[in-house]
């Protein structure tokens, strides 16, 4: 209580500030660019160059592809640059998709508090690339919504304040959670997590396999009896979504330390694991349960004519799924040896740390954001698996198709770690992408392959 007492009076301290000099207390949504697949796919430095070529193959294009365009009456797209963070005013930087739920609370905080939100809606890759620029000279926001992988890049660089979220935590996914924990401290409000799963088209699988065996015996079947082009498609050169292969053996991109944290020191992409798990991709070449040259459009169109029947992919396919009539389910990726372990990411809201107002921003995440019901819009809005744990359950109970779609995602990223976000891993994607591309291409040992690009990796590391 008195940490809200004192709380309340610095707000109303600021309140009176405001009032002195004359400021509007109405929240405010500021204009910004259209998204556009290009910017989302290169908004996320971690994520893959080779599998975000597809639009909408990869989480970062789909932000830009799944964005909703402002509804009438909202501030519509223009140019940048945006709007700073001053003493006594709210200033947040986010894309379309949670900003109706951002502008409904920051109308409750100012009707409380008497301090007024400034929301700027901004295309996704240009929330962070602003912010690298304009933070340090004290001309950017003091909330930004993004991408949990962006935090190896604005951490390192002093960018982003910790933030702790109290009890709030035990209302959070503990994924999300991690996904925003950079050495130790928390520095986002995590509101939706992402993960693969294995889609499959109920006209040629009845039952999803449970194992990977399973899926190739029934992949090898569909095709003698000429069903399908292709049991099972995956994209070539995609180290995002082989990323199964490698868990499922028993592999690792870095080692995870007891805490969660990676360990940028420890590559595992070429130990036993990672060798089983190169050398299944290229036997299933082989045996022509894999084909070379698939790009992402290849694969999504594969899937949503009929002529694949199965692919691993992620929530950003559903709006295509449901738009093209085909029966689908969802079921997680069949075990290998052990059950594989897809990449998660999460989306949330993040502190700069060169704002004006850090504790009050803090103050409008925790008490505001925090809770169901902007929660709720946000899912509305921008349907993704839910990090906030009251509305996860919900959706899991909901007889609704579209919230047990999201809810069989779930159920992938419950087995999922955090792709890490540490800044090694911007030197992992080339040299993996190439590893895959020369087995896809039958050019190169498979074991020589990933030996070679782990070894690479550990160098530029070094």
């Amino acid at each position: 209580m008195r940490k809200y007492f004192n709380l309340a009076v610095l707000l109303v301290i600021l309140a009176m500030l405001l009032s002195a000099c004359g400021a509007d207390a109405t929240p405010t949504t500021a204009p910004a660019p259209t998204n556009t697949t290009a910017a989302a796919a290169a908004a996320t430095n971690t994520t893959a160059p080779a599998a975000a070529e597809a639009t909408a193959t990869t989480p970062a294009a789909a932000e830009a592809t799944a964005t909703t365009a402002p509804a009438a009456g909202e501030a519509t797209a223009t140019a940048v640059p945006p709007e700073a963070s001053k003493e006594g005013v709210l200033t947040i930087w986010l894309s379309s998709g949670p900003s109706k739920a951002v502008t409904n609370a920051s109308k409750d905080f100012t009707a409380k508090y008497g301090i007024p939100v400034n929301v700027q809606e901004l295309d996704f890759g240009g929330i962070r690339d602003n912010l690298k620029v304009a933070g340090p000279a004290g001309e950017g926001p003091d909330i930004i919504v993004g991408a949990h992988d962006w935090l190896g890049e604005l951490v390192t660089n002093g960018l982003l304040e910790p933030i702790d979220l109290g009890d709030k935590a035990s209302s959070l996914d503990p994924v999300s959670i991690k996904a925003f924990t950079y050495e130790g401290k928390t520095y986002g409000l995590p509101y939706a997590v992402e993960a693969i799963a294995l889609l499959y088209n109920k006209d040629f699988v009845t039952t999803p396999p449970t194992t990977w065996d399973e899926l190739k015996t029934l992949a090898k079947k569909l095709q003698d009896e000429k069903k399908v082009d292709q049991g099972y498609v995956l994209m070539q050169g995609d180290p995002y979504h082989a990323y199964p292969f490698w868990t499922g053996f028993g592999s690792f991109v870095f080692k995870q330390n007891p805490d969660g944290t990676y360990d940028p020191t420890v590559v595992g992409l070429d130990n036993e694991g990672g060798q089983k798990a190169i050398k299944e991709i290229d036997q299933m070449i082989k045996d022509g349960l894999l084909r070379k040259d698939i790009t992402g459009q290849i694969s999504d169109s594969m899937f949503t004519s009929g002529k694949s029947a199965m692919v691993i992919d992620g929530p950003w396919r559903l709006s295509d799924l449901r738009k093209s009539g085909i029966k689908y389910g969802i079921a997680p990726v069949p075990k290998m040896d052990v059950q594989p372990s897809p990449f998660v990411g999460a989306q949330g809201f993040m502190v700069s740390a060169f704002g004006k107002n850090k504790e009050v921003a803090k103050a409008f995440l925790t008490e505001f954001m925090a809770a169901d019901a902007p929660m709720e819009q946000i899912y509305k809005d921008d349907p993704r698996i839910p990090a906030w744990k009251p509305l996860q359950d919900k959706v899991a109970a909901s007889s609704d198709p579209n919230d047990q779609d999201i809810a069989a995602f779930a159920k992938s990223a419950t087995v999922g770690a955090p792709m890490p976000a540490i800044p090694q891993m911007s030197s992992v994607w080339e040299d993996w992408t190439k590893a895959i591309n020369l087995v896809f291409q039958q050019q190169e040992d498979p074991v020589k392959a990933i030996t070679d690009a782990a070894n690479s990796i550990r160098s530029k590391i070094k």
